[in-house]
């Protein structure tokens, strides 16, 4: 890690990694502009320095958000899930660029991210998911997109009860899904207007370009290449790019395709805002077998909850909390940690609590983490 001394940090520096007050507490995330209060909060608390893995990021026009995650106190499963977290989406970058310029690229990189992302999901599911929820608009949208369409996709298999090494051929495929896209011109990707006809139908070439980067590029089994091939077809057999339809459809490009599709809408884009976690999850249970096989939607929603993981929701007393923790027998009574009181009032340290034990409580509705801006 490199030291930073406070004297030296200026309001909007931004850095590629999490900056770290000490081992237990981080400033701001990766893309997230330092404010000068945070620098005044370091000076009055007398902190002489702060630490990061990462390196500052110049020249970038696009504004983060702020995030709810600011100046938080992390366990040490938390922060080794943020660095696991950001460390993968950093060296798929790397992949990405290499991918883009056809240079030849080894399995290494690849399989050590998969393997990371499965083991990290598998013990500390939650926290990914949360992870995921709190992920913040990024340069690269393609890089934090198929990773988090990756660990949904995990989460989906380990309800599934897929065998391990099956997972791995899943997480790959999802990571891998849409590098298609590295072969359309940057600025339809990009386009903030409607697209024409021509840019329309060179975007659905992208599953093509994906099977054919995946098998004959990166040469991986055909089972993984398939993923990127049939994600976007429709369980209604109305998708592309061979209008396949239900159990035609191979499984892991099924749960790819309903995992890609939450990723999309929680996920801020150039044409449009985002749609916050429980109202992704409505959209999805309201598809009525169009696009998703529906075994896969009940593995989707045992996994992340009608209010999933990290969504901020609003209580009937008027206080609002952050849920962590899903009961699987009682999905609209979640666990949750109060973050503002029903006074309004901003609580030094959160108060957790079952819905499913605290019968005069219950949650009115979801709401944008943007209420957390501080």
């Amino acid at each position: 890690m490199i030291e930073i001394a406070t004297t030296n940090l200026k309001p909007g520096m931004k850095f590629d990694a999490p900056v770290y007050i000490d081992e237990k507490n981080i400033l701001v995330p990766p893309g997230i502009p330092i404010k000068a209060k945070d620098i005044e909060r370091l000076k009055r608390w007398e902190i002489a320095s702060v630490r990061t893995n990462g390196n500052e990021i110049k020249g970038e026009s696009e504004q983060a958000a702020v995030s709810p995650a600011l100046l938080f106190e992390m366990e040490p499963e938390d922060k080794q899930c943020l660095d696991v977290y950001y460390h993968s989406l950093t060296k798929l970058k790397e992949v990405f660029i290499d991918i883009r310029k056809q240079n030849k690229i080894t399995h290494d990189t690849i399989d050590r991210i998969v393997n990371d992302l499965y083991q990290h999901v598998k013990e500390h599911k939650n926290k990914m998911i949360q992870l995921v929820l709190q992920s913040e608009k990024h340069a690269d949208d393609l890089t934090t997109n198929s990773v988090n369409c990756t660990i949904i996709a995990i989460v989906i298999g380990l309800i599934l009860k897929t065998i391990s090494h099956r997972i791995l051929l899943l997480a790959s495929g999802a990571l891998l899904h849409d590098v298609g896209m590295l072969r359309i011109p940057e600025e339809i990707v990009n386009k903030k207007e409607d697209l024409t006809e021509k840019e329309l139908n060179l975007i659905k070439t992208h599953p093509i370009y994906s099977y054919q980067i995946i098998s004959k590029e990166l040469k991986y089994a055909d089972e993984i290449a398939q993923i990127g091939l049939y994600h976007q077809e429709r369980w209604d057999g109305k998708g592309y790019p061979k209008q396949l339809n239900k159990e035609n459809i191979p499984l892991f490009a099924r749960i790819v395709a309903v995992a890609d599709s939450y990723v999309a809408m929680v996920k801020e884009r150039p044409y449009r805002g985002h749609m916050i976690g429980y109202d992704a999850i409505k959209t999805i249970i309201r598809d009525n077998f169009k696009r998703f096989d529906p075994n896969v939607v009940k593995a989707f929603l045992k996994g992340m909850g009608i209010y999933p993981i990290g969504s901020i929701v609003l209580l009937n007393n008027g206080a609002i909390a952050r849920v962590n923790e899903i009961n699987s027998n009682a999905p609209l009574r979640p666990k949750i940690d109060i973050i503002i009181d029903e006074h309004g009032d901003k609580l030094q340290e959160s108060k957790s609590m079952d819905l499913l034990r605290s019968g005069d409580l219950f949650i009115v509705r979801a709401v944008d983490k943007k209420v957390l801006q501080v």
